[in-house]
């Protein structure tokens, strides 16, 4: 996602020197805060993730937002399939032709593209699959996400029915696009895990593009996306606990800078420039999060 290059710049203009991202799972990229190895994950998603933070004993820490209340989850279907079967919830699949229509591995199941195991939508998915008893009706497809979404878009494109879990923002909705492509379907209640619970109400949303009902009863929460950062970090280092408390980033730019990407501008030094870009577009704001950051720590 586009922050992390913006965070990484914002913290070299604060004084740092930021080392270059490491490429680690969510689980372990909390273990690692908590253990002092890692000082900050900049793309934490809440509630979505509040297992992994409760799992740390207060050793990390969300800071701020990236995006509050930016971001949406769900089950999509492609519009053609979704229209011809009338298919507007998750209990549609419990149908045997809809099954029958999404099973590409023949195992009588409809195939989900849904998320690698330790992802917390995965743990979210298993949940709802439980509580609307989907086991014996869908497959839950838990291979590298990307690679079976661009499975999932190749199948597509030469006509077969798609079905996959996504969020966004995510470079899936400039390849499928919600209302044109696919649509989000609902779910048949709002099944949540506990510690998601206090978000429940969040979980219906007005407006959704390519939805199949408005309010659309999406069944996941709308994240916020957060940093998140080692306690003992923040503690000694409190112009960067001021820095990420009021740093954040316009969502429009991170649909384009994730288009981007998907477009073949994916290099460290692509990636560079569009945080650069993105920071001197809006230098006013960014100098001012800065000053507060020095001012903070003296």
């Amino acid at each position: 996602m586009g922050f992390i290059g913006d965070l990484r710049q914002l913290l070299e203009e604060l004084g740092y020197e930021a080392l270059d991202p490491l490429a680690i799972d969510i689980p372990l990229a909390f273990a690692s805060m908590a253990a002092g190895d890692v000082d900050v994950y900049p793309s934490g998603w809440f509630p979505l993730h509040n297992s992994y933070l409760d799992s740390t004993y207060g050793d990390v820490e969300v800071v701020g937002y990236v995006v509050e209340q930016g971001a949406l989850q769900g089950y999509l279907v492609d519009r053609a399939s979704a229209e011809e079967l009338n298919i507007t919830s998750l209990e549609d699949f419990k149908r045997d032709e809809v099954k029958q229509t999404f099973d590409r591995n023949g195992d009588g199941k409809a195939d989900l593209v849904a998320c690698p195991a330790g992802w917390g939508c995965e743990l979210t998915i298993a949940h709802q699959m439980d509580a609307f008893e989907l086991h014996d009706h869908v497959n839950e497809i838990k291979a590298g996400y990307s690679a079976s979404m661009a499975d999932a878009i190749a199948a597509y494109q030469t006509g077969e029915p798609i079905f996959y879990y996504t969020w966004t923002p995510n470079w899936t909705v400039n390849e499928l696009v919600p209302g044109e492509d696919v649509v989000w379907i609902e779910t048949p209640s709002i099944a949540l895990p506990e510690e998601q619970q206090d978000m429940a109400d969040t979980a219906t949303v007005s407006g959704v593009v390519g939805c199949v009902a408005d309010p659309c009863q999406l069944g996941w929460p709308v994240n916020d996306i957060s940093v998140v950062a080692s306690s003992a970090f923040l503690e000694e280092n409190p112009a960067v606990r001021t820095l990420l408390e009021l740093a954040s980033v316009d969502i429009d730019f991170i649909y384009a800078q994730n288009a981007a990407m998907r477009d073949g501008e994916n290099s460290k030094e692509d990636l560079r420039r569009q945080a650069a870009e993105y920071i001197e577009a809006n230098r006013e704001a960014v100098d001012g999060w800065i000053e507060q950051a020095i001012a903070s720590a003296q």
